[in-house]
């Protein structure tokens, strides 16, 4: 007996239906269902409103990458929220760490073996070829496309999200908090569905920085220097001096004061030597970047200005990535803090 195509086409559906043994659509159709259940059980859809952006996340990223911007604010929070197999690509590192096996750690994480751009991160073409599910940025300069960088539009279109860290939309670090490390915190926590994981960092930062700022209040706030150590940003000899930004935050928790806080609007002032000179410094905080010696940094600064208080007392700490954002602030208010008012520990 013969049969037409359309009659045949309704008795195949038909026993489908009764069989359900026939046909991978319904295969596909129930492995959705079942994806879509375990996401959901998992906490996903996750939606982050990141700089304007709406980034929308289906399930937990497996191919990070984590663009340089000189920080390792995002490589850190990473590692410490347990994330560390998830990276495919990491460009940050500072060489250095307050927190134990943290530099060793992002040492040995891969790197992509990729051809760096002149600003030692990694252009478009290499980006795409990484197959990211999400691209990590200090600031929205690394996906702007007139630096070479894949935009947040082109790495929609291959299936990846990305993420601008806190105070990155405008550029401006000049306004970051502490407040801002815990909020990158959560958000990783978010997206990775690693919230308790995160709550738990925050939780234990906020008691240790309570505690120590408990220690020293009251106390005669000292008048404190923080900069990057061998390191020239403006046309100045002293550019790297911070002005803004998280470390008087920092500074403020472990009962001191930025001594060059009026000295620009910025995140950092670019002075000249005579204003340096001009200024008393009760301490300093020396910030290693890639530097071996921040010490040797600190020593030269107290033999160029013996006048300064903080020279005449020796009175310094050298830290790294716990004075930046991060996860590890209460670390750096701690140093800070026992630098300051070694009587109070």
């Amino acid at each position: 007996m013969s049969m037409n195509r359309p009659a045949a086409a309704a008795l195949a559906a038909a026993l489908c239906l009764l069989t359900t043994a026939c046909g991978s659509s319904s295969d596909d159709k129930a492995g959705d269902s079942t994806t879509e259940a375990a996401a959901a059980k998992a906490g996903y859809p996750v939606t982050l409103d990141n700089c304007g952006e709406k980034e929308t996340f289906k399930k937990a990223p497996s191919r990070v990458v984590v663009m340089n911007g000189a920080s390792v604010a995002e490589v850190s929070t990473l590692l410490a929220l347990g994330l560390g197999d998830r990276i495919v690509a990491n460009e940050q590192s500072y060489g250095m760490s307050e927190v134990a096996g943290r530099a060793a750690a992002i040492k040995k994480l891969p790197t992509g073996d990729i051809k760096l751009n002149d600003a030692y991160d990694v252009p478009r073409e290499a980006m795409l070829g990484l197959r990211p599910d999400l691209v990590l940025s200090v600031t929205t300069y690394g996906f702007d496309q007139k630096n070479g960088f894949a935009t947040r539009e082109q790495l929609k279109q291959v299936g990846a999200n990305s993420y601008v860290s806190p105070q990155g939309c405008d550029d401006d670090p000049s306004k970051m908090t502490v407040a801002d490390s815990y909020r990158l915190l959560r958000d990783m926590g978010k997206v990775f569905n690693v919230s308790d994981r995160a709550e738990k960092l925050i939780a234990a930062s906020e008691k240790n920085i309570a505690a120590v700022s408990d220690k020293v209040k009251g106390e005669k706030k000292p008048k404190v220097m923080v900069l990057f150590s061998n390191m020239t940003m403006g046309s100045n000899d002293f550019s790297s001096v911070f002005a803004h930004g998280i470390v008087n935050d920092i500074l403020a928790k472990a009962g001191g004061a930025n001594a060059f806080e009026n000295t620009a609007k910025t995140t950092f002032a670019d002075l000249s030597k005579e204003k340096v000179a001009a200024t008393d410094v009760d301490a300093v905080v020396v910030m290693g970047y890639n530097d071996p010696n921040p010490a040797a940094y600190a020593k030269k600064l107290f033999k160029e200005f013996p006048q300064w208080p903080a020279a005449k007392n020796n009175t310094y700490v050298t830290l790294s990535d716990s004075m930046y954002l991060g996860p590890s602030n209460d670390v750096a208010v701690e140093q800070v803090a026992k630098m300051l008012h070694p009587d109070a520990f």
